[in-house]
């Protein structure tokens, strides 16, 4: 009699079973084998049994509210897609990434894509020096405001005196407001001289600009995110001068500014105020690391999970505590030449995994790639020039662990004045720049128009891999930011003191925009869609945080993974303030995905991410979203 008790029992259990193909119910089985029912139960009459002899317990059953998308949230993927090209094939960042709950993270899709290019826009009126990507999705960009005319005059019509010519007035425009979809410009004024500063978001979302030239080499420059704002100026904000320096966010959302042209120094300003008490701190490593053509101007710099900071300049890196000017301990050199500004490599902190054991933590790697030698700008800087091939190689070490020695590999080029930008899957490209060379006007040639596609977590010897090439040099004062779309803009290219169109290298005023192999067409299958998470936009350390997607297929911790990007303040090769996170997950459906928010903003300084649901290599639209207490 009790086996047909059991079977009326059964029947109904697998009836559910068969009906809940794309449904997250949990009865409690822990089962750890990929399901094609998309549910947490194994329906095999046996397991069954089990759980009513009451060797299984179950859980209370979970049943999530259907969530619907909005209008426009998913954005034009389609347009601008990479070609696919057979030949060349695709993939993401490995495994190790995902961090998963039920064994190893399932390999990346692959695709044959190399990426894909077009013009965005034919003419953005000003060079892009220096860009920011803004919460509101516009992309604030400038050059400086000392190279004469640009090619767009101030709309409403603006005109200020020119420093150091009395009687001259400056009508153009040297700033402007780019809008990522449609490619409308706004002019935006700037008072003092943003030639080779530095900036980043603050944790309310404002654009800080800091230093620069002239009347701008102490200023701060403020700007909110909205369609119609504009710079709020303080000529003399800053303790010290800073031109060529670098700008970072703390753990409290204050920000730490080191170097600059003969400032051997770092101060740390409040976010978003314009006047305030100094607090400056002398920095005699920059003297040590200082070249007779410098090498060590735009320092790369990175705050590390225990709260200190790391510097990196010429050939050299510490660790300091930021708010006592004490080091805590040197790294090993990197040899094989210089990797500052005018030698000019390339940095990224790379992505932060959370799914340890212990988030607070976690051990975080830096990469510094390509550059030149410490004499290269020496023979570069004047007729009759000679131009040194630049650096291939790249280094890695671990910042926070004793006794970290750099693992050294080389790229497929040399390369210097490209960027390096963390892509939302926890990849990493490499695009713009030179072969020979240094940074400065006319001081290079060659350019490198082939992106470079670096997968972290593969091994050693097959983590580059050659994307398709653009048309366009783009060399000195040139920009890139990831978008969310996941698309790459590309602008810049001005390597003359004033607007030139007719030179070897012309000023280039087009904007591209770069499609990776993740956008390839035959992967629109498996893209996530985040869907309208409506308030729950707001992150809070150490909290869960649920996020509404879409995706036709049935999925589990071992195919998803989220990434949380901090956009940074890109200038002269180096992108300021960009981190990538790669979230601990909680539980993933199809129709959810819960993750825990990094423990604190010493992981994760306050303020606006991008966030993206990856599906094996495939990312989502990003979501914007805020950290704070």
């Amino acid at each position: 009699m009790a086996i047909y008790i059991k079977a009326l029992v059964l029947l109904p259990l697998l009836f559910v079973s068969s009906y809940a193909r794309n449904k997250h119910i949990d009865l409690g089985f822990d089962n750890d084998d990929d399901s094609s029912v998309g549910i947490n139960v194994d329906p095999s009459p046996e397991r069954l049994l089990e759980f009513l002899d009451g060797k299984k317990k179950p859980k209370k059953p979970e049943f999530p509210f259907p969530h619907f998308p909005f209008p426009g949230e998913q954005g034009n993927q389609q347009e601008e897609a990479a070609p696919v090209d057979p030949a060349v094939g695709g993939g993401g960042a490995a495994a190790a990434a995902a961090g998963g709950k039920k064994g190893n993270a399932k390999p990346d899709f692959e695709t044959g894509s190399p990426g894909g290019w077009v013009i965005h826009s034919p003419n953005a009126g000003v060079a892009a020096m220096h860009i920011q990507l803004m919460p509101n999705n516009k992309a604030v960009w400038f050059d400086t405001t000392n190279l004469g005319p640009s090619a767009i005059q101030h709309n409403p019509p603006f005109c200020k005196p020119v420093p150091e010519k009395p009687g001259e007035i400056d009508c153009w425009a040297h700033g402007v407001q780019y809008d990522v979809e449609s490619g409308q410009v706004r002019t935006l004024k700037l008072m003092t001289d943003t030639w080779c500063s530095s900036g980043g978001l603050s944790s309310n979302g404002e654009l800080v600009s800091t230093g620069g030239y002239r009347e701008g080499i102490r200023s701060i420059r403020v700007m909110n995110p909205c369609d119609n704002c504009e710079f709020e100026e303080n000529a003399n904000g800053l303790a010290a001068i800073r031109w060529y320096a670098t700008q970072h966010m703390l753990e409290n959302g204050s920000f730490i500014l080191v170097g600059g042209r003969g400032a051997h120094n770092y101060e740390i300003i409040p976010p978003g105020r314009l006047q305030f008490q100094a607090q400056q701190f002398g920095l005699n490593f920059l003297v040590e690391t200082e070249d007779e053509k410098e090498n060590n101007l735009y320092p790369f710099v990175n705050l590390l999970p225990d709260g200190n900071v790391f510097i990196f300049a010429n050939d050299r890196s510490i660790i300091i505590d930021p708010y006592s000017g004490k080091t805590i301990r040197e790294l090993p050199l990197l040899p094989g030449g210089s990797r500052n500004y005018p030698a000019s490599g390339m940095s990224a902190l790379l992505p932060i995994n959370l799914n340890t054991p212990i988030p607070e933590n976690v051990e975080v790697e830096v990469i510094v790639c390509g550059g030149n030698t410490h004499d290269a700008f020496k023979y570069s800087e004047f007729p009759p020039r000679q131009f040194f091939p630049a650096l291939k190689d790249c280094g890695r070490i671990f910042v926070n662990k004793q006794g970290a020695q750099w693992d050294i590999e080389e790229m497929t080029s040399p390369r210097v004045m490209g960027d390096m930008l963390l892509l939302p899957t926890g990849d990493i490209l490499i695009i713009n720049g030179a072969k020979t060379g240094t940074s400065a006007w006319d001081a290079a040639e060659e350019p490198n128009l082939v992106p470079l596609l670096y997968s972290p977590n593969k091994p050693k010897g097959q983590r580059f891999k050659e994307l398709k090439p653009s048309q366009i040099p783009r060399m000195y004062h040139s920009v890139s930011a990831v978008l969310p779309d996941g698309k790459i803009l590309v602008a810049g290219s001005n390597t003359h003191a004033l607007y030139d169109f007719q030179a070897k290298y012309p000023t280039d005023l087009r904007v591209e925009k770069f499609s990776p192999p993740y956008l390839a067409p035959d992967l629109d299958k498996h893209r996530p869609q985040i869907l309208d998470n409506g308030p729950n936009n707001e992150m809070r350390y150490g909290q869960d945080f649920k996020v509404n997607i879409k995706l036709d297929e049935v999925v589990d911790e071992t195919d998803i993974k989220v990434t949380m990007y901090a956009p940074p303040f890109t200038t002269h090769g180096y992108s300021q303030g960009q981190r990538l996170l790669i979230l601990q997950l909680k539980t993933v459906t199809n129709q959810e995905v819960t993750v825990v928010a990094p423990p604190s903003g010493r992981i994760a300084p306050p303020g606006y991410y991008l966030l993206f649901v990856v599906h094996r290599g495939v990312p989502s639209r990003g979501m914007w979203a805020r950290i704070d207490q």
